[in-house]
């Protein structure tokens, strides 16, 4: 069997995204806050965060629904 690699390109988009912000930031070409300078690299995890709040709720909202029945 041969062993199949599975790069995800998405990771390396938004670190290389992350690093040209920061470049420009120092340089003083771009003049945001590094709140959105940096933002390539905290908005993925916000996004995990959401979802899993989501399919928690999902889940103690169908838990309290099958208790009712």
């Amino acid at each position: 069997m041969e062993n199949v690699h599975i790069r995800y390109e998405g990771d390396l988009f938004l670190t290389g995204l992350a690093l040209l912000f920061i470049a420009l930031k120092l340089c003083g070409v771009i003049h945001w806050s590094w709140l959105w300078v940096l933002s390539p690299l905290w908005i993925p995890f916000g996004l995990i965060v959401i979802f899993i709040l989501v399919i928690l709720v999902c889940k103690i909202i169908k838990k309290g629904l099958t208790k009712q029945k």
